[in-house]
């Protein structure tokens, strides 16, 4: 397969596998920690309006689903693209923007603004792509029977 399709089908399947992930917590994330009574967590006005209501195990799931989702997604595009390393940074660099979007339309406590957007992202794309690339093997071992 040509280098640049091959490269262009690693980034649309980052982030569509990761996006699905990302979602997929999120959607999860509220039959295991509840919201607290009257916040409407659908919808970004409840979100907004219920905000000062969270407590810090509110962000337990966002957060992992952050990091998980980007760190699926930067596994996937790392391991299909010629440049495993690079493409897996380009899905972190893109779920970031995405994350510094979210914060811009749903502020957040700061602690969690800072843990996500500096945890959940560029780091975790990193570790995928070093993962994607497998171990290193040497073969220069030298023989001490001389």
């Amino acid at each position: 397969m040509h280098p640049i399709l091959r490269n262009i089908i690693a980034i649309i399947s980052g982030v569509v596998i990761g996006s699905l992930v990302n979602m997929a917590i999120i959607m999860v994330s509220g039959s295991i920690i509840t919201a607290p009574a009257g916040v409407d967590m659908t919808t970004e006005e409840g979100l907004k309006a219920g905000m000062p209501l969270l407590q810090p195990k509110h962000f337990i799931f966002p957060f992992l689903a952050h990091a998980i989702g980007t760190f699926v997604g930067a596994y996937i595009a790392a391991r299909i693209a010629t440049k495993k390393n690079i493409f897996a940074m380009i899905i972190g660099l893109f779920f970031l923007a995405g994350g510094i979007s979210m914060v811009m339309m749903l502020p957040s406590p700061i602690w969690f603004t800072i843990i996500d957007l500096v945890g959940a992202y560029l780091p975790v794309a990193y570790f995928a792509g070093k993962i994607a690339n497998g171990p290193k093997v040497t073969t220069d071992v030298k023989s001490d029977i001389a």
